[in-house]
């Protein structure tokens, strides 16, 4: 008996290990079929080694996390379509006072998305608006890009749609959602100031040495290339401003022939224009009413998993869009982020 479960032990650490492998280093070698083949073939062998059973190997599937998963990942997908993470980039250089007022609104602004649509999708958007404003400021980027990613993990642990790890979490122990914020929110917050504090410290001075003048040069250039002045330089400047002279005036020409053609067209068109806008606006302000929604039932201790599918079907439903294309973004997004789960 003894002999049989030490056997057991030896097969299972073996299954394992070819996981651990295949999902750390998906092109190896050896077996390159990736990390979600190499998921899959971790938990046949487990089947096969009689570590588990078919039966234990379904039950161990949870529905309600891969349900939550997919709820919060569809809504956080229709939020960055209506350029929610577009407006939190741009909290980001309101009034800003200075290299280590960014750190800190780095910090803040990546723990609250963190918490609320998972830390992945916040790293992943973010980032584009952490590189523009070190570039706009002249400053190092690497302070920024570590406060946004550490930031990130720090505020995910505040909510159980955090992360996929307090999902298993909050559905295993039965935790409401507002009992989990309350109960790890202090944490939360002590850690996201200390992280703060660690990150002006240690890149103070860092922040306050800006890049060199040769840099900017190169930005205003905008191509990358030193340019020199040689005449056949400049009369490639010259014959630049020509054709744009030239271009201007045929905009112009066109412009008031399109004019004589009838004043009644040009309302028309400016008229689609203004209510394809008020559309647009009117279907964002749709997107972050059913989002508060979501948050408020979970909060009020509504189902997690039924509330976040509702809140995803919900948005689909006001798109009135084919769901595919989103479906298939998410698909592709969680075989990055979560490949396990394929």
């Amino acid at each position: 008996m003894a002999m049989a479960a030490y056997v057991k032990l030896i097969l299972g650490s073996v299954a394992f290990s070819i996981f651990w492998v295949l999902a750390v280093f998906p092109t190896v070698p050896l077996l390159p079929i990736g990390r979600a083949a190499g998921s899959l073939l971790g938990g046949i062998l487990m089947v096969i080694f009689q570590i588990l059973t078919v039966d234990q190997a379904y039950q161990a599937i949870d529905l309600s996390i891969l349900v939550l998963l997919f709820g919060t990942m569809v809504v956080s997908g229709y939020l960055e379509r209506a350029d929610a993470f577009k407006y939190l980039g741009k909290l980001l250089t309101w009034k800003s006072k200075g290299a280590k007022d960014l750190i800190c609104r780095i910090c803040l602004i990546s723990a609250i998305s963190s918490a609320l649509f998972t830390n992945d999708t916040s790293c992943m958007v973010l980032t584009e608006f952490v590189l523009k404003i070190a570039r706009q400021n002249n400053l190092p980027p690497q302070p920024f890009l570590l406060a946004l990613a550490s930031s990130a993990n720090i505020g995910s642990t505040a909510t159980p749609i955090g992360n996929p790890q307090n999902l298993v979490i909050a559905t295993q122990s039965g935790v409401s959602f507002g009992e989990f914020l309350i109960g790890i929110l202090p944490a939360t917050v002590l850690g996201l100031v200390c992280n703060a504090l660690l990150l002006i410290f240690m890149y103070g001075d860092l922040l306050s040495v800006k890049k060199g003048q040769q840099d900017s040069t190169v930005a205003f250039n905008g191509d990358g290339v030193d340019h020199q002045f040689s005449p056949a330089t400049m009369s490639h400047v010259e014959t630049t401003n020509v054709d744009s002279v030239h271009h201007h005036e045929s905009l112009r020409n066109r412009v008031n022939s399109k004019q004589a053609m009838g004043a009644a067209e040009v309302p028309w068109s400016l008229n689609g224009a203004y209510w394809d806008h008020r559309n647009q606006k009117l279907w964002k302000s749709c997107v972050y009413i059913v989002v508060v929604g979501m948050l408020v039932s979970l909060l009020m201790g509504f189902n997690m998993s039924g509330t976040a599918i509702t809140a995803a079907l919900a948005l689909m439903i006001l798109d009135f869009k084919d769901a595919v294309p989103c479906l298939e973004k998410v698909k592709k997004t969680t075989v990055l982020r979560y490949p396990t789960l394929f």
